[in-house]
């Protein structure tokens, strides 16, 4: 088993950033892939970023490459999302999600532990 917790969400302005955390428990955090996703009101669940725990291997999606930066401390167990330039559109609640997979994946199946979210909203 592996819990996480993320932190760090909140409401910013268009333009500004933001750092989410999401702290892991349990189980080596450092064995799993990690992941980040995010669901706005009324729309579903969208994969943002994922890394590899091994070799660093990241994976963005189209709508934050450029902007976003997902990050691990293995020491730490802890994944982090910086968020850059942030937009309205970026408004959600983000999740951070394990994945025993070796490489980063988009799809959210293949992610066997999620946290309970954090909100974040941007402002116009």
């Amino acid at each position: 088993q592996v819990q996480l917790v993320e932190s760090g969400g909140g409401l910013v302005q268009a333009g500004d950033s933001l750092r989410l955390s999401c702290a892991a428990s349990g189980r080596t955090f450092s064995s799993y892939t990690g992941g980040w996703f995010r669901q706005a009101p009324g729309k579903e669940r969208e994969f943002v970023a994922a890394i590899s725990w091994i070799g660093g291997g990241t994976l963005y999606a189209d709508s934050v490459k450029g902007r976003f930066t997902i990050s691990r401390d293995n020491a730490k167990n802890t994944l982090y999302l910086q968020m850059n330039s942030l937009k309205p559109e970026d408004t959600a609640v983000y999740y951070c999600a394990a994945c025993p997979n070796t490489g980063p994946t988009t799809l959210s199946y293949e992610y066997h532990y999620w946290g309970q979210g954090t909100q974040v909203t941007v402002s116009s």
